[in-house]
């Protein structure tokens, strides 16, 4: 089916920024703005045949501009946390924005969530939307010219499916992510502890009490971090445990048991009460499971909607935070010549 395109705002310097619709024959629906790359909606069909957004977000661009939850955006260079906003690379000290803190936090005061990504619809792929950004040597404090391809496929079996490339002229740090926050109720339909969340994970990160990885990598076992079996969102997110009592819930990293596969499944959520299923599958190491903490109330979405605390859940696939300080985590160094190449899939279907 053809990509729909429509102008969706301007930007205050005067860049026009574009929304396009993804359609397959299944009636399931998304949209995609070029502001950030957001994921703006997601319509898929619940069990009696009825569609729900399960995707928070905005309905015009100024509240994409003034907002800084992330929702929905594509996320760059260095999605999640980096201790103190620096590294070190080839004996070069990098400094960066301490934006969370005394912490770098997503790329930074502006990262790719906030720049206007060139856009074009490829013919002949079905339902494929291509972005590209190209990142300048010394943006926000990282080296090297990056060129960034992001596509966003709506497959026929209900599936969005995101791939990620980047290329370098010079040895730098890449870890890219999508923020969206998914509630398979529904965006405006209340908080998401009773849907279920299977991450397939035998262990996870241990986090200070800043949300920054120690290099201590923990089993999940005995622990509320344990997701290896379909288990509430809220079962354990009051718990007295020292992991969740730093973030306000859940917002860690999971090593994932998948070794790079996109064809094993690395977490699924379901919702009992639409019978939405959504299964993911990554290719990189980590997935960042965080339950939506920091929604105060102050967010209008969609149709007038208010996102409050808990109310949404975020699946981030990547590079384990601050794994360029965490010599024991699997390297984001992105190589002069090589070619940065990830895939996710959030798919969805009914119990």
């Amino acid at each position: 089916m053809a990509i729909e395109k429509k102008l969706f705002g301007t930007t205050q310097s005067g860049e026009d920024v574009y929304i396009y619709t993804l359609k397959n024959s299944n009636g399931m629906e998304t949209k995609i703005c070029t502001y950030g790359g957001a994921i703006v909606s997601a319509m898929v069909p619940d069990k009696n045949c009825e569609f729900h957004d399960v995707i928070l977000g905005y309905d015009n661009l100024e509240s994409y501009l003034k907002g800084d939850k992330f929702f929905g955006a594509l996320i760059g260079r260095f999605g999640n946390r980096i201790q103190y906003g620096k590294f070190t690379l080839n004996g070069n000290e990098y400094k960066l924005a301490q934006n969370d803190g005394d912490n770098h936090l997503h790329g930074g005061t502006k990262g790719f969530d906030k720049v206007v990504w060139d856009s074009r619809i490829i013919e002949n792929e079905p339902n494929t939307l291509e972005l590209s950004y190209f990142s300048t040597d010394g943006e926000e404090g990282y080296p090297g010219n990056l060129k960034v391809t992001v596509n966003y496929v709506l497959t026929e079996d209900n599936g969005l499916e995101i791939n990620y490339f980047a290329t370098t002229d010079k040895d730098t740090i890449v870890n890219l992510t999508n923020h969206a926050y998914f509630n398979l109720s529904g965006h405006s339909s209340g908080d998401i502890l009773k849907q279920k969340l299977m991450i397939n994970a035998d262990k996870f990160t241990v986090n200070d009490k800043y949300s920054i990885p120690t290099g201590e990598i923990k089993k999940v076992f005995e622990t509320p971090m344990d997701f290896r079996s379909l288990t509430p969102i809220g079962k354990n997110i009051n718990s007295d445990y020292d992991q969740i009592n730093f973030g306000k819930g859940y917002d860690h990293n999971w090593v994932l048991n998948t070794n790079g596969s996109d064809t094993l499944k690395a977490a699924q959520a379901i919702d009992e009460n639409t019978g939405i299923v959504m299964d993911v599958y990554t290719t990189t190491p980590g997935i960042q499971f965080y339950s939506g903490n920091f929604l105060d109330g102050s967010d209008i979405g969609k149709n007038k909607a208010i996102y409050n605390m808990r109310n949404a859940f975020c699946l981030e696939t990547q590079y384990f935070p601050n794994s360029i300080n965490c010599s024991n985590f699997e390297s984001p160094i992105l190589k002069a010549g090589e070619e940065y190449k990830h895939k996710t899939i959030y798919k969805f279907s009914i119990l």
